[in-house]
């Protein structure tokens, strides 16, 4: 067995022993996720499924328990055998756990519960604790997506001012190129399936993996042929033109694209006498649309420079909204890109006339790397507890941070149907969700629940939370 694909020990340290700190005769607790603000105002709920299937399917076994307790009576900590082999011979190794979630795709304000998880043994009341660890890692395909979204959002606003064809134009508008960045093959997989969420544009082979396994979408991401600096450097200084034409003879078809690096040298002399004139009757000939891709200095400048020099070789057209649009080429720009990046790229070549088609963006790290649980401030937080019977508030109200004052009580989320506004409002004890008669007229709860007792009660599609996040977008 590998030790790292045991549940039992996907766990910090110290959850080891909190069975023994809850008060006594607890038999219940309820635990919620919400992002308590950040960078952005609203979050994309995507993740738990994956987390969910790739963790919680596979059942807890006696050979676990044995690994586990052997691990942490050298580690230092107490173990729970006890419980651990409760729910072995009780449940055959299903945790009994109830998980609420609101529908991936779903676009929720911050401070929200998005994630209600609690207990449905009594005598596990201690299992959502254990499991934060676990759980909370959820903050990072949400914060992916929610990055990935807002870039979504900024170009599709360029494109409804200088496009013919927004909605054609959008899916392929930001290319991910991450997976050599992030710490780990699951983050580029968890990750790269995020972006997916918004966009079709990927060299992230383990994102599309990812949503085929999770979400059972056949083909998420797509690519084209292109070139990375050591196919162009390896022809020499003196054969970069050689190395263009090859790139044109082995991949530009009518209709095709074909994405090429030109900076290795000089980009600007590359359009302007490589591309621009040795090579423009051929790359017109062959009926594809070549993407010069610049690789260095200030993205801004370079990319309206490209797309100038670009224009006086090519020519282009004037669109219906008065923009131009090149011939035969476009720009990818995959350096030095963020979300705000982004924005002045697109605001310098819309203002020099230029249509945003003319432009793709690629994001590596900024988009699957440079961020943390604490872009969005996500926490997994205890709001109540059933001890002699009786559920009781559980919350922090620490005087030093206001902001980590947490939610007390069971609780629920409610979507207004439509305004799309949300609030989260108290839950009664004991009860799974709100008698709709105690719903206010126009809304509905948001939470359904997607998890209980070791089995998948919702299994949503990926073609289902794209159009949900694209909605709210």
């Amino acid at each position: 067995m590998n030790p790292l694909d045991n549940l039992v020990l996907n766990t910090d340290s110290y959850k080891a022993s909190h069975w023994l700190q809850y008060p006594p005769r607890t038999d219940g607790t309820f635990f919620y996720v919400e992002s308590r603000g950040g960078l952005y105002d609203s979050t994309v709920f995507f993740g738990l499924q994956a987390i969910l299937k790739s963790w919680l399917a596979r059942p807890v076994t006696h050979a676990d328990v044995d690994e586990a307790r052997d691990f942490f009576a050298a580690h230092g900590e107490p173990f729970n055998e006890a419980g651990w082999r409760h729910i072995v011979d009780t449940h055959a190794g299903r945790l009994p756990l109830r998980i609420r979630a609101v529908d991936e795709g779903s676009v929720v304000p911050v401070h929200q519960a998005l994630v209600t998880i609690e207990s449905t043994d009594p005598e596990a009341y201690w299992l959502p604790s254990y499991l934060e660890t676990l759980l909370l890692r959820l903050w990072y395909p949400v914060t992916v997506a929610t990055i990935s979204w807002q870039v979504r959002r900024t170009v599709a606003q360029f494109l409804a001012q200088t496009s013919d064809d927004p909605a054609g134009q959008i899916p392929f508008k930001l290319h991910d190129f991450g997976a050599r960045g992030v710490s780990s093959a699951e983050s580029a997989g968890l990750g790269g399936m995020a972006h997916l969420v918004n966009f079709m544009g990927t060299d992230t082979v383990s994102g599309v993996l990812y949503a085929r396994a999770f979400y059972g979408e056949a083909m998420a991401g797509y690519s084209i042929p292109a070139a990375e600096h050591s196919t162009i450097t390896s022809w020499g200084r003196e054969h970069e033109v050689d190395a263009y034409r090859n790139m044109l003879r082995q991949f530009a078809r009518p209709g095709s694209l074909v994405a090429v690096v030109s900076d290795s040298y000089d980009i600007y002399e590359a359009i302007r006498e490589h591309w621009g004139k040795t090579l423009r009757d051929e790359v017109i000939a062959s009926g594809a649309t070549v993407v010069i891709r610049p690789d260095s200095g200030d993205p801004v400048e370079v990319v309206h420079t490209c797309l100038t020099l670009l224009d006086d070789a090519f020519g282009s057209d004037i669109n219906g909204k008065g923009y131009k649009v090149l011939k035969h080429v476009r720009v990818i720009q995959g350096d030095g890109i963020n979300p705000e990046s982004i924005r002045a790229i697109l605001e310098r070549a819309v203002g020099a006339g230029f249509a945003a088609d003319n432009l793709t963006f690629g994001m590596g790290g900024a988009l699957l790397q440079k961020l943390t649980r604490d872009t969005q401030k996500f926490a997994l937080k205890c709001s109540a507890a059933r001890v002699d019977g009786r559920w009781v508030d559980v919350y922090k109200d620490p005087v030093t941070d206001a902001g980590k004052t947490s939610r007390r009580g069971r609780m629920t989320l409610l979507r207004h149907a439509q305004t799309g506004s949300y609030r989260t409002v108290p839950l009664p004890d004991d009860a799974l969700s709100l008698d709709p008669s105690a719903i206010e007229a126009g809304w509905e709860e948001a939470l359904s629940t997607v998890w209980e007792d070791g089995r998948l009660l919702r299994d949503q599609s990926f073609a289902d939370v794209r159009e949900r996040a694209a909605r709210y977008g």
